[in-house]
């Protein structure tokens, strides 16, 4: 066991309320079996509600732990962690923003000051993507490290497909940013041609995109499932009866449910945007797609489908890939940076 140190964590621990999980429902679970102690904050709700727990955490907490690790996205959640960070100024606790908004280089340009003092004051910022390591370099912030998302990689089976035909899997949050009215369209384009092809959506509605994909798909008699959240295990289960993965993202950084596809052996067909080109190797572990651009999608689908060797190969090395991401190689890079 490692030197052990109380650490608050703060994000929206909202998998408790059927949202999709993220780094907080599943870090501080494999961190404690390394030996820390971790405080996490908030599961309330309510936005207002959430801010208000996540301060009186750090209020309550200031002299029990030794760092506090915010994760920072791009969004509306931005806010949560500028305050959370100057709150941790105020009482000189050393604070790290763990970057997951993949639309954050686009702050660092828009709220130039408020990014200064969140980014610029903390002990350091964990990247979890090259991508955005590179962005923050290049906006002149020095005190950032990489560590890679993770995954517990047996928890995902390798299926190897024998065949490949159009059966496709989405799955993310129904929002604007993750462009989920494109696989709408892609799937519109395939049918068009005489493709047998279906798509799965999978995942719970952010800001009103599942109503309108609902409403489409129905206009257009799409052959489309949408399953709503689904827990990972259910997804995983899933994922079997389906061939090809599809990520519709305008912005990103480094996708778990992308890097999940690529270890349950699905070739993955993606947009070239953010974090993807660092995740993925173009034609060598997956196919990179423009963005908004249902031709190239139905392209590449196309070719994927007529060509079984091929997709093997881009399963095989997708595995691989994501073998470098496991947890048990990872967890090093936490210690080393937490206990240093």
């Amino acid at each position: 066991m490692h030197p052990r140190k109380n650490l608050l964590y703060i994000g929206n621990r909202l998998a408790v309320h059927g949202k999709n999980p993220t780094a907080i429902d599943e870090l501080p679970i494999r961190l404690e079996a390394e030996g820390y102690e971790i405080i996490t904050a908030s599961s309330k709700q309510n936005k207002i509600l959430r801010l208000l727990d996540m301060a009186f955490a750090t209020v309550q907490n200031r002299n029990r732990v030794n760092l506090v690790l915010i994760d920072t996205y791009s969004t509306q959640n931005f806010y949560y962690a500028v305050i959370m960070a100057a709150l941790c100024r105020f009482f000189k606790l050393p604070y790290m923003p763990i970057l997951h908004g993949g639309n954050l280089p686009s702050r660092l340009k828009k709220n130039k000051r408020l990014s200064k003092a969140l980014f610029g004051k903390a002990l350091m910022n964990i990247a979890p993507s090259k991508f955005m390591m590179g962005q923050f370099q290049n906006a002149g912030f020095q005190n950032i490290t990489y560590i890679p998302n993770t995954l517990k990689i047996e928890n995902y089976p390798f299926h190897l497909r024998a065949s490949i035909t159009p059966k496709l899997l989405w799955v993310r949050s129904f929002s604007e940013l993750y462009n989920p009215l494109l696989a709408l369209e892609i799937v519109e384009m395939l049918k068009r041609k005489g493709m047998d092809v279906s798509l799965c959506m999978v995942g719970p509605d952010k800001d009103g995109s599942l109503k309108r994909c609902k409403k489409i798909a129905a206009e257009l008699q799409l052959p489309i499932t949408f399953t709503g959240m689904l827990e990972k295990k259910e997804w995983i289960a899933l994922s079997k009866d389906f061939d090809i993965f599809i990520n519709t993202t305008n912005f990103d950084n480094m996708p778990l449910s992308v890097m999940e596809a690529m270890a349950l052996g699905m070739p993955v067909v993606s947009t070239n945007v953010g974090g993807l080109p660092f995740l993925i190797e173009n034609n060598v572990n997956g196919l990179l797609v423009p963005p908004n651009n249902p031709e190239a999608f139905v392209n590449v689908i196309e070719a994927i489908c007529s060509n079984d060797v091929k997709a093997r190969e881009l399963a095989k090395n997708a595995r691989l890939r994501t073998e470098e991401f496991d947890w048990e190689k990872v967890k090093q890079r936490w210690i080393k940076l937490l206990n240093d």
